[in-house]
């Protein structure tokens, strides 16, 4: 049992720190889209992921037509605050691929339009609040995933 996080274009090391620590301790494997906002040996990276990076099941991609390219007609599921279906309405199964955009604007466009049926989001019930930070979001979707699979 395994799902794949994908982090298109992340631009704070902490937060995909985090979601590396996240991914080993959930069995999930992380896939990094390129161009990132940081340098993948920046310290605040490391010491937020701390001694488990090296333990990650770890891709990179140069951009996203790469990631896409390599991992045609795999399952995928996309977060954004613009979908429609809440989050524990993903159909979860082994091996899906739940992909989540950068932080300052989340996925591009081009990818909410073409994917909108595969579109989904965590609900939030405040108007003050526009999103969660990232890694809080992964982690509410990858154990949500969890729970499904178990």
């Amino acid at each position: 049992m395994a799902l794949n996080i994908v982090l298109i274009e992340p631009e704070i090391p902490n937060n995909t720190g985090n979601i590396g620590r996240l991914a080993l301790a959930s069995g999930s494997n992380l896939h990094l889209v390129k161009p990132f906002g940081f340098e993948i040996t920046d310290s605040r990276l490391k010491r937020a992921g701390l001694d488990y990076w090296q333990h990650l099941n770890l891709y990179y991609y140069e951009n996203i037509d790469d990631f896409f390219n390599k991992n045609e007609g795999v399952k995928m599921v996309f977060l954004s605050s613009h979908g429609k279906q809440n989050h524990w309405e993903i159909p979860f199964e082994d091996e899906l691929f739940v992909i989540f955009g950068k932080e300052s604007v989340g996925l591009p466009k081009s990818i909410l339009e073409s994917h909108s049926n595969k579109l989904y989001k965590i609900p939030i019930y405040s108007k003050n609040v526009r999103s969660l930070n990232l890694a809080n979001a992964v982690s509410i979707v990858i154990y949500e995933g969890l729970r499904h699979l178990q």
